[in-house]
């Protein structure tokens, strides 16, 4: 968990740069309040104070970071307290979670109060120092590349993409970065490559064929780098409690997430995917799992 949170610190400090200081009051609102609110339920269901894990810190910072700039606090605080008690205290704490906790929350305000998710994209600020000297990004613009492309179909530089300064959600402005913290997880081992890869094949993949088919949707290297899909299958998709864990399901549950991401961003009323596509495939993770153990089962047994 450290580990991740560690990975997450150079995203922080560039969304802090792009948006203003405000960034760091939000994150320390939702963490607060992530803290307050696993404490609670861990004193009800044992019946006395219990230490908080820090998987609740990773949660707050990650459903902190799929959020756009603007969010009111008051948003983003209903948001992770409804994602720590329905997506993980429901089910008994840590490690017992079906549904990924910061993806739930997010989802929930997402689909309760969408106007503040969808609308009103604050300008990254440019040049130095920034947002380090500003609380708030005060210019609008009118959306994110992703979503740009899906009203008017304009793409954005893959330069500008890559290094970031694009409008969108805290962790998603730059893939230099994401992609960084990538290989950090993957060398110290806190994260799958195989769903990571198996996601971008996925995505790739499906994305090419409705490409070349000759559909509205831009092309598969813009679309990859656009939105938070490389910051889902980053941190969220390798969940280590709400994936799989054995590799052939890894696999099968990467390509499942690449390609749902794909299918509802060209089909669906939703200019993004990848929050729907984890949750959904967070959902058949117990089935896959139990006819996984059958299958092996048969097999020693034959």
């Amino acid at each position: 968990m450290r580990k991740v949170l560690l990975s997450l610190v150079p995203i922080i400090i560039f969304s802090v740069y792009l948006f203003g200081l405000r960034v760091l009051a939000l994150l320390a609102a939702v963490s607060l309040a992530g803290i307050l609110t696993e404490y609670l339920i861990l004193r009800t269901i044992h019946g006395k104070a219990s230490r908080v894990s820090e998987a609740v810190l990773v949660s707050a910072w990650l459903f902190t970071l799929t959020l756009p700039p603007q969010t009111p606090f008051w948003t983003a605080i209903l948001g992770i307290v409804f994602g720590v008690l329905f997506g993980k205290g429901v089910y008994g704490g840590f490690g017992k979670n079906i549904f990924n906790p910061a993806l739930l929350g997010r989802c929930f305000v997402y689909i309760s109060f969408p106007a503040y998710l969808t609308a009103n994209w604050k300008q990254p600020f440019t040049g130095f120092p920034g947002g380090f000297v500003k609380y708030a990004a005060d210019a609008v613009t009118g959306a994110t590349p992703i979503a740009a492309f899906a009203k008017f179909g304009e793409a954005v530089d893959l330069h500008k993409l890559f290094f970031g300064g694009v409008s969108g959600s805290l962790g998603e402005t730059s893939v230099l970065l994401i992609l960084a913290a990538a290989v950090y997880l993957i060398l110290t081992k806190s994260a799958s490559w195989k769903i990571m890869v198996a996601a971008a094949a996925g995505f790739l993949g499906f994305s090419s064929g409705l490409y070349f088919a000759g559909l509205n949707v831009p092309d598969p290297l813009t679309a990859l780098m656009s939105g938070g899909f490389l910051f889902g299958a980053v941190f969220m998709a390798t969940d280590p409690v709400t994936a799989p864990k054995q590799v052939p399901l890894q696999i099968l549950y990467g390509l499942l997430i690449g390609s749902l991401t794909v299918l509802i961003r060209a089909f669906a009323n939703f200019t993004e995917g990848i929050m729907f596509a984890v949750l959904i495939a967070n959902a058949f993770v117990p089935l896959m799992e139990l006819k996984f153990t059958e299958f092996t089962a048969k097999k020693v047994t034959s």
